[in-house]
């Protein structure tokens, strides 16, 4: 399962459509609440960060999430606009795992969301 912090709807339906053409299971999280617990909760394969939003934390969350024992483990990939340069940074200063503008995070998804969703 594929976790998404994400509330861009544009980013939102883009993840869904092609969750459901690659028969994927994915969990949006849009309210930034209890997301670790969330987290452990759903036992994701995945996190994926928009790291430009605001209302959601997500540089703190993958900092948090690192930070954690029980979920460092967990693969983290943040999606943002290449300009952002200090962005992509304070993620990867953070921990991410992986950062990609958002024209390629588009592009893969399919695979992002396929390779996502696999047992570990």
């Amino acid at each position: 399962m594929v976790f998404c912090l994400v509330d861009d709807l544009f980013f939102s339906i883009k993840i869904k459509t092609a969750a459901q053409l690659v028969n994927a299971e994915v969990y949006f999280e849009r309210s930034g609440e209890n997301t670790l617990e969330t987290i452990r909760a759903k036992r994701p394969h995945l996190v994926v960060f928009d790291l430009d939003s605001v209302k959601l934390r997500p540089i703190e969350t993958v900092a948090a999430l690192k930070a954690d024992p029980e979920l460092r483990w967990l693969q983290t990939l943040g999606f943002v606009s290449h300009v952002h340069a200090d962005t992509i940074a304070a993620a990867r200063a953070a921990g991410i795992d992986q950062v990609l503008a958002r024209s390629a995070f588009a592009d893969r998804l399919a695979t992002i969301l396929t390779s996502g969703a696999k047992e570990a």
